[in-house]
Formats: C-alpha cells, sequence, structure tokens
C-alpha cells in the first residue's frame, strides 16, 4: 500500500473513491461537504437522499457508499466525524471509527485507490494534529490494507500540509 499526501482541492483527484467529511443529514454542507455536493451534481444528493429514507441518515463514526457524480472518481464515501468538545477519548475514537469504517467500505467495493481530507478539522474544530495523527494510524493498522493499492491524505490548505508531512515522516522512519 502506497501513503501519498497532496496538497490539492479532494474534488478534483483521479482515485477509485474520495472520502466526504459529511454530516449525519447527508444533504451536504459547508467546506468538504459542500463542495463534494456541487460539484459532483444531484446524482450524488439523490442517493443520500435513498440512504436517509432507509436509514435516517448517517451517525457518527459510520460511513456510507454513493456514486460519485460529475466528480472524477467513481465513488464517494461520506463519513461522519465528531464534533471536538475537549479532548475526550470517545471523541478520538469515533474519528478513527471513521477511517476504519471508510477503509472497511472500500475493501467491500473492491475499491484501490481512496483519498481522505481532514475528517472533522473544519467547522467542527477536531484539532489538526490529533486528527492527523489518528488519520494516519488509523490507515495503518487498518487489517485488511493490503488490499487497497493507494490512500491519499489531501490537504486544502498549508498547515494542514504541513502537519502531515511532519507526521508521515516519523512514521517512515518507526
Amino acid at each position: 500500500m502506497i501513503l501519498e499526501l497532496l496538497k490539492a482541492d479532494i474534488t478534483e483527484i483521479q482515485v477509485d473513491a474520495i472520502v466526504n467529511a459529511a454530516n449525519t443529514s447527508l444533504l451536504g454542507g459547508g467546506g468538504v461537504d459542500g463542495a463534494i455536493h456541487r460539484k459532483g451534481g444531484n446524482a450524488i444528493l439523490e442517493e443520500c437522499i435513498q440512504i436517509r429514507n432507509k436509514q435516517g441518515g448517517c451517525k457518527v463514526g459510520e460511513a456510507v457508499i454513493t456514486t460519485a457524480g460529475n466528480l472524477p472518481s467513481k465513488y464517494v464515501i461520506h463519513t461522519v466525524g465528531p464534533v471536538w468538545n475537549g479532548d475526550k477519548e470517545e471523541k478520538k475514537n469515533l474519528l478513527a471509527a471513521c477511517y476504519q469504517k471508510s477503509l472497511e467500505l472500500a475493501v467491500q467495493n473492491k475499491i484501490k485507490t481512496i483519498a481522505f481530507p481532514g475528517i472533522s478539522t473544519g467547522i467542527y474544530r477536531f484539532p489538526k494534529d490529533k486528527a492527523a495523527e489518528i488519520a494516519i494510524k488509523s490507515v495503518n493498522n487498518f487489517d485488511r490494507i493490503s488490499e487497497i493499492d493507494k490512500v491519499i491524505f489531501v490537504c486544502f490548505d498549508d498547515e494542514n500540509y504541513q502537519i502531515y508531512e511532519r507526521l508521515l515522516k516519523r512514521v517512515d522512519l518507526e
């Protein structure tokens, strides 16, 4: 499995699946979620509505998969990260679950390349350094990671990119 780091717009990445930092409604929102829904078009929203009608949205720490609509990827894996309200083990575990559940869906759908944004680091205020550590650790510890060819961490800004770059260098040395 190859780990890659990019500073880019996740909606422009050509992979089998991009991960959306969604909200529980699955109806789009701000940040990454809004950008994915805007660029992906109605097909994503329509599938999200079908999922909502069937199961009532998506719980924190869970993930669902839809088409990618007009995006260059094949699928969008929507996962709902926790809102940060203090350094609680529960929040860290829920964020780790987002990566775990997304990777499980990837394997189930024979996805070989997947791109992750920084989940919960925008309006949900999860500290970026802690979130990046959890992301990297979750991917590296996923028990079926050998079934995925490439995982890309996509950072929209310099701050996140530098955090991931520093942490990934540490991982290489271990």
